[in-house]
This record gives C-alpha cells, structure tokens and sequence, in this order.
C-alpha cells in the first residue's frame, strides 16, 4: 500500500493564526505608511510652506510621542494590548482620511496639518507600546528570532514598494491620494488586528496605580546600564536622524534631484536594505547582541553625509541601502536582547521608556532643522548631524554591558532589574551555541526599529 504524499505547508508550522494576523496588517500599514510620510512633506511644500514648516508639522508628529508614550505603556500593561493597537489604528485612519481631504480640497492650511499630524502622533504613542510582544508571543521560542525576522522582511519589503509607488503617485496625482491610502490601509489593519485570538494570555494581576507602575518600568530601566545608554544614545540618534531625512532630504531632492520620485527610490532603497539585513538575520544569531547591533549603528551617519555632498541619486541610493542593511540588523540583535532580559509582565513600560527616549527630542530637532539651515547652511548642519551618530555610537562602546551581554538559549526571562548602578544579573556572560535559538520582540518602531528607527510614521 502506498503512502499518499504529505500535504505541503503554504506556510512555516509555527506561523499560527495570531501571527499571520500581525504580520498582514503591519505589511499594509507599511505600504500606507511609507508613501505617506513622502506625501506629508510635500503636501507641505505645495500649500507654499518652506523647510521650517515642514519641521514644524514633522514635530507636531512626535511631540504627542513624548507626551503621552508613558501613559500608553502602562495602559497597554492594563488593558489587552489588541484592543489597544485597534484603537490607535481607529484614531489614526480617522486623521489621516481628514487630513487627505484637507489637502485633496486645495484648503489645507499649516495649522491644520499640524494639528492631524499631532492627532496621528497621540496614536502612535498608545500604539507602539501595545504593539510590542504581540507577534513573537504568537510563536515558540525556539522559532522566535526567525520570525522577528520574516516579520521585519514583510513589512520591509512593503516599505519598498510603499515608498517608490508613494513618490511615484505624489508625482501623478499628488500628496493627497497617497494619505487616503494611507487611512485605508489603518481601517484595513485596525480590521485584521481585532481578530485576534488572546484567549491564552494569562490575566494580569491589577496594578497600584498609574504613577506606581511607571515607577515600576523605570527602576526596569535604570537598572540596566546597556538599556538607558543606549535609549540615550537613540535621543539624539534619531532626532538628528530624523531631522535629515524628514525635512533636509525633501528639500535636497527638490533642489538637486528632480523632486519626490528619486528621493521615494532612495527610501526605497532603503528599505531593500533593510529587506536583506532581515534575510541575513533568518540564519545569523550573533552572540554578543548588543554589540553586534551597536556597530552597526554607525552606518546611519551616511544619508546626511550623502546628503551633504550631495551625492548623485545612485550614490544615494546606494548609501541607503547599506544602511538599511545594518539598522535591521541592529533593530533585531535590540529586540532580541529586550525579549531576553526584560520581564513579560513589565514589558510595555519599559517599551515606552524606549520609545520615549527613541523620540523626546525628535520635536525639537524637526523644529530647529529649518533655522539651523538658515544660520549655519543645510550642508553644514547635515554634516553636523553625522559627527553626532558617530560620537554618541562609539561612546556607547565603551559601557561593559554592551559588549559583555551574550545571548541565552535556555534561561527563562527574568522577574526584575537590578539596583540602579550595579551589574544586572543577565549582564553576565552566559555561554551558549552560537547562532542558538533565543526569544525575540518585536517593535512598532521602528516598528520598527530602534532603539531606533528614525522613520516613525503614524503607527503601525
């Protein structure tokens, strides 16, 4: 008697319901999110708006971040941390479908850009944290660094063909079609992400209060050297980061490379970066996370480098590309380290301190981006922004832990952080195989990344 053959798998076991859930919705609001933000700097520029009223609309983005971040997360550590993220979706597809009509009418003012540029924000602070823990607790432990990295290569990948169609469209039809995308694709994920099966999460034990558990989170994080260092660092990494690329590139690609098209391929270029960083890190399991990850921060001192110059779109292009690369790479030794070292119970709050440190002075850089270029020159204050990425990485270098911490492949998640200022126990170098399997979480930040991705979007 023959064996009828086995029925393929269309996609890997450990890929569950919950997980293709999550993984769905983030890859379309990548795509909605990736032409959006190109759209919002130009529907700025073409209502008659200058350098400073784009960073004034990018920091009214982030300044709801730094204001509301730690309250989202000790909600999400209250409340089920789906109904959380379809919130926040709720809110931001309302703001984005207001703000598309605005510009699609022709009427759009600055303020009222602003004020839904904000109101995308408020989302996103309530978001991100929720997010963080929900894909990789839909997997086995063993299988979850590799699907932190199939997760990050979706909405990669989306983020490529999000900013190219994005800067193509922009160029077509304009900024507003692009943003009433945008909102679609939050309706369809807010859609995808209530489905959600949450019935194996453990109920959690009532809180003392809102002001007692953001204490709680930061004794989390001051217990930990490698963790408030390297939030630090990412405070001014991203802002300055962010400021290049959110209110300089725009600008640089108006005046030197022929507007939205060729800067939405450099953004999508870095995005197939980021695309082979995450195939790279489906089979690498670097040992010393945190410095593995750090040295491959000092790659994001090239766009505004690049910028400076600046570089023809090939060379920028290219520049963005080994970026991209090394910020994935970074973005899953981070979250693998987080998934390891902090406790599940307190994870939001500690994701919301790194967030907050990831975006508090991302307001004032936007802000400040516009008079810096007219008091020093665009080119000197992009050159400037690389000296900062370079200076704050290789003084990171020099903390213990980030070169100390090694990956655990078999040791459960700790229950809480050490006395601020001492040697936290998973510090310690713990032998393992390398490239051994480890838990992972995933982020919004960046979703994406970081500890630091600099491009923050509305939400995931």
């Amino acid at each position: 008697m023959t064996t009828p053959p086995a029925t393929p798998h269309r996609r890997p076991a450990w890929a569950g319901r919950n997980y293709t859930l999550l993984t769905t919705a983030a890859v379309v609001t990548g795509l909605g999110n990736s032409g959006a933000l190109i759209a919002a700097a130009f529907a700025v520029l073409d209502a008659g708006g200058d350098g400073t009223d784009v960073g004034l609309v990018a920091a009214a983005r982030t300044a709801p971040l730094v204001l509301f971040l730690l309250i989202g997360g000790a909600v999400a550590d209250r409340l089920p941390r789906h109904r959380v993220m379809v919130a926040a979706n709720t809110l931001n597809c309302l703001s984005q479908a207001t703000f598309a009509a605005l510009v699609l009418s022709g009427d759009a003012a600055l303020w009222q850009m602003a004020v839904l540029a904000g109101v995308g924000g408020t989302g996103q602070a309530f978001f991100a944290p929720a997010a963080e823990g929900m894909v990789l607790s839909s997997v086995t432990g063993e299988q979850a660094s590799r699907a932190f990295a199939f997760f990050r290569m979706g909405v990669n990948g989306a983020n490529i063909g999000g900013a190219a169609l994005g800067g193509a469209l922009i160029a077509a039809v304009g900024p507003g079609w692009v943003l009433a995308i945008d909102a679609a694709a939050f309706a369809f994920a807010g859609a995808l992400r209530a489905f959600l099966d949450v019935s194996h999460t453990p109920a959690r034990a009532p809180g003392g209060g809102l002001f007692r558990e953001l204490a709680e989170g930061w004794r989390e994080v001051a217990g930990r050297p490698w963790l408030w260092s390297i939030v630090g660092q990412f405070a001014v990494v991203n802002a300055v980061v962010a400021a290049a690329e959110s209110v300089y590139g725009p600008q640089v690609a108006e005046d030197h490379l022929g507007g939205a098209r060729p800067w939405g391929v450099a953004l999508a270029a870095f995005g197939a970066g980021t695309l082979g960083g995450g195939l790279l890190m489906t089979r690498w399991r670097p040992r010393r996370m945190l410095l593995v990850g750090t040295v491959c921060v000092f790659p994001l001192a090239l766009p505004s480098a690049a910028l400076a110059v600046p570089l023809p779109m090939a060379g920028l292009a290219s520049v963005m590309f080994l970026c991209g690369v090394t910020v994935e790479v970074f973005g899953v030794c981070w979250m693998m380290t987080l998934h390891q070292e902090i406790p599940e119970d307190k994870f939001s709050r500690v994701s919301a301190y790194d967030w907050f440190g990831s975006v508090a002075m991302l307001p004032v850089a936007t802000a400040l981006a516009g008079p810096t270029e007219r008091l020093v020159g665009r080119s000197t204050a992009l050159w400037g922004c690389s000296a900062l990425v370079l200076l704050l990485t290789a003084v990171v270098l020099l903390v213990p832990d980030v070169r100390r911490l090694r990956r655990r492949t078999d040791a459960p998640r700790p229950a809480a952080a050490a006395p601020a200022g001492s040697t936290p126990v998973s510090a310690t170098p713990v032998t393992g195989p390398a490239g051994g399997p480890s838990g992972g979480q995933v982020t919004a930040r960046g979703s994406q990344p970081t500890g630091g991705d600099p491009d923050l979007g509305q939400g995931g």
